[in-house]
């Protein structure tokens, strides 16, 4: 029966997603190629072999338009015969990149894949996809939802009134992300899985002096007097300080068999054990990865308890925290090396970013079972089981 491996993973440092970041004068078809180039020279496989290239971005157009993946491969270098596709899930867009690389692995359809992504939110800045008056939900969503959909950051306020997180705890969550962090990078544990892109070897918004007593200085983000007669339960705890920034980077993974590995000379990081996808209320919109983390855990025959390592994007502390509550996963084993609170979070290159960390967490701790799960836009959520080989 085949399988699939992780045999290769890399990502750029990430940059502040504004105009003085540090990656902000670099097209995002350069940052992908950036991570493409570096994926093929560290694993030393002749990138012909390769079947496809899947690609996850978000906000598709401008400069990340006409199918960014394509032109990334191209400027990489691999040769004009290797394909290349640009897929959407939201936040989850190259999380669902490696779901479709290593479910093509498992058909047979595949022998040699990448999953990937990249976002350059200083270029092509969130939403810049929906001209102004123009409505992306159309009249069926609107009837559906009379009330009207949220955004994001009420949705992470609802969640932090549903399940009773303070303030306190948010903000001490994201100082822990940012502490964790800084010691990954101090430790060297972030060596094997960074490409170093002109000049820029760091993470530019990990904050290691961030203490609980500097966040509680910042102002809610999302107050709105509106939303706040509507939903009278918020208690506007959310804040820069314990949301993830906006970001600029890129993120690649290479995929294939355990006998194409053994063919090629290649080492596994680890196995692609289950995947399961969800949708989930697109009012609260976040909290799919609660229901995709028990879907993915039945299809891997596995408990919470059986998981040693997690990764939960940080979109938000509340959603992280109010996952924890309700799977009951212990809070230690979750982003080890800090998440995106701290390291950013480049919408269509998160995905492959957290696979990224994981895959060499597993190895650098000696985990067997890792979970990975993502909330996304309109209520969607991706989870995945990685295996240690």
């Amino acid at each position: 029966m085949r399988d699939a491996v992780i045999v290769e993973a890399v990502r750029t440092p990430m940059g502040k997603g504004k105009p003085n970041g540090s990656l902000a004068h670099i097209h995002p078809v350069e940052l992908l190629a950036h991570t493409l180039r570096s994926l093929v020279e560290r694993s030393g496989v002749d990138p012909a072999l390769i079947d496809d290239v899947i690609g996850g971005t978000v906000d598709q157009v401008g400069e990340q338009a006409m199918n960014t993946t394509r032109y990334a491969a191209l400027s990489a270098g691999f040769p004009e015969t290797v394909p290349a596709t640009t897929i959407d899930r939201q936040c989850g867009s190259s999380q669902q990149a490696v779901h479709f690389a290593a479910q093509g692995v498992l058909s047979g359809a595949y022998d040699l894949v990448v999953a990937c992504g990249v976002e350059s939110m200083s270029r092509v800045p969130m939403w810049s996809n929906v001209p102004p008056g123009k409505d992306p939900f159309g009249p069926g969503i609107a009837a559906r939802y009379p009330d009207g959909l949220v955004p994001q950051g009420i949705s992470a306020e609802l969640i932090a009134a549903k399940w009773s997180l303070t303030r306190e705890e948010m903000d001490a969550f994201a100082v822990s992300s940012h502490h964790r962090a800084a010691a990954a990078w101090q430790n060297g544990l972030y060596d094997a899985e960074v490409a170093p892109l002109d000049g820029v070897s760091r993470d530019e918004c990990v904050r290691p002096g961030s203490t609980p007593e500097i966040l509680a200085g910042l102002k809610p983000a999302y107050h709105d007097p509106v939303f706040a007669e509507r939903f009278p339960q918020i208690e506007w705890n959310v804040t820069a300080g314990n949301a993830s920034p906006v970001n600029d980077g890129a993120s690649a993974v290479l995929i294939t068999s355990s006998e194409t590995a053994a063919r090629l000379g290649l080492r596994p990081l680890a196995r692609l054990h289950s995947f399961a996808v969800t949708g989930s209320d697109p009012v609260l919109m976040l909290t799919g990865v609660i229901p995709a983390t028990e879907k993915v855990l039945r299809r891997a025959n596995l408990s919470i308890d059986d998981i040693d390592l997690f990764e939960v994007n940080e979109a938000f502390a509340s959603v992280v925290l109010a996952w924890r509550q309700a799977t009951g996963a212990d809070l230690a084993k979750v982003n080890v090396h800090g998440g995106a609170i701290a390291l950013g979070h480049p919408l269509g290159a998160s995905g492959t970013r957290l696979t990224t960390t994981l895959a060499h967490a597993m190895r650098e701790r000696g985990a067997r079972y890792a979970l990975q799960t993502m909330c996304e836009a309109g209520g969607l959520a991706n989870a995945m089981v990685l295996e240690a080989v």
